[in-house]
């Protein structure tokens, strides 16, 4: 299937838009003058205030209120709609041009709705991949490879601990959040073959991305059997795995957005997806007749899609000889050398 790249802006700083407020159960975000166009986003579970992948998804196109003087209408789950019917309320109104659904669990219901309303264009973050499932010419689904920076920040994981045992706490067990785990498990191993994973899954439904109770038990009892880092991709959920972090004072690692202030000191890096840029350069496309649908967009290292966080804070956190050997991975994964997603027992030759 041909993959095709974007140009990312990298600057991550958030503007001040013109004002926020609520219509017919949504809430909009509006630019200071006149707007060219209205885009719809609908969260993913844990909705707005994750400070993970749904705050991620509404910066970017935050954002491109501002730089391209759009409108943004979006809707949280308990909205007073479902998924689908939320998708229908944003394609439904005529100044709206682009539908954003944040989250695999829109894949059936957003390609449902982008073939109902062929005049409007769609994006799905995460979108599910199916092979007996054509993809609308008007959606874009945008996916990431999320085994690359979850096998960089394993490969961290393991040569920082002390104690030769790591954990991994998921959100709901699924292919996407597998990918997240194996990355790291393989990442891990690949450099401290004899290293020990810990896993554990907050549920079997969406409801696992927003249970920060579930997420503090996960975590603790990993860090109850020895564990001295804990990767979490588990959304709102992670929450309760920070809460466990700063209890035990053991470290922590972030996902989809730098989660350095959820647990000051004690997160030892995140893996980053850059879904604010993607959302925020497909608005662009939108706005200047570009956007391109039918296939789709697959972000990785090389295209600066996906990263771990190293700055000023976490530094100290990261010896110079593991930054380095983390960069030789990312370098090798780029060039295919490595597989983040080969088996587990591929090691550092």
């Amino acid at each position: 299937m041909q993959v095709h790249h974007l140009l990312f802006l990298l600057s991550l700083a958030l503007f001040a838009v013109g004002c926020v407020r609520k219509k017919d159960g949504a809430k909009l975000v509006e630019p200071s003058g006149s707007a060219a166009f209205k885009v719809g986003l609908v969260f993913d579970v844990g909705g707005r205030g994750d400070k993970s992948f749904n705050d991620a998804a509404f910066a970017g196109l935050e954002r491109a209120v501002k730089d391209f003087s759009l409108k943004l209408e979006y809707i949280e789950p308990g909205a007073g709609a479902d998924r689908k019917t939320a998708l229908e309320q944003l394609a439904a109104q005529p100044d709206v041009k682009l539908i954003v659904g944040a989250g695999f669990i829109f894949t059936d219901d957003i390609t449902d709705v982008a073939l109902a309303f062929p005049d409007k264009k769609f994006a799905c973050v995460d979108y599910t991949l199916d092979s007996t499932r054509k993809i609308p010419d008007n959606l874009l689904p945008i996916l990431f490879k999320e085994e690359e920076g979850s096998f960089l920040v394993g490969a961290i994981a393991a040569l920082t601990s002390k104690t030769g045992v790591i954990g991994f706490v998921g959100g709901m067990d699924s292919p996407l959040i597998k990918k997240f785990e194996r990355g790291y498990i393989n990442g891990a191993k690949y450099v401290r073959p004899d290293i020990k994973v810990e896993v554990g899954y907050a549920g079997l439904s969406g409801e696992g991305f927003n249970n920060p109770v579930k997420g503090k038990e996960l975590a603790l009892i990993q860090y109850g059997r020895n564990a001295d880092v804990i990767y979490h991709a588990s959304g709102k959920t992670g929450d309760g795995v920070f809460d466990a972090a700063r209890e035990k004072q053991r470290f922590v690692i972030g996902v989809d957005m730098n989660q350095e202030d959820a647990a000051p000191g004690l997160v030892l890096t995140s893996m980053v997806k850059l879904v604010d840029n993607a959302v925020y350069e497909v608005a662009r496309q939108v706005k200047d007749g570009t956007f391109q649908g039918g296939r789709p967009l697959i972000l990785g290292l090389a295209s600066k899609g996906v990263d771990y966080v190293y700055n000023e804070k976490n530094k100290p956190l990261i010896p110079d000889d593991v930054r380095a050997k983390v960069e030789d991975l990312r370098a090798k994964i780029i060039s295919g050398e490595i597989q983040p997603l080969g088996t587990s027992s591929q090691t550092n030759p």
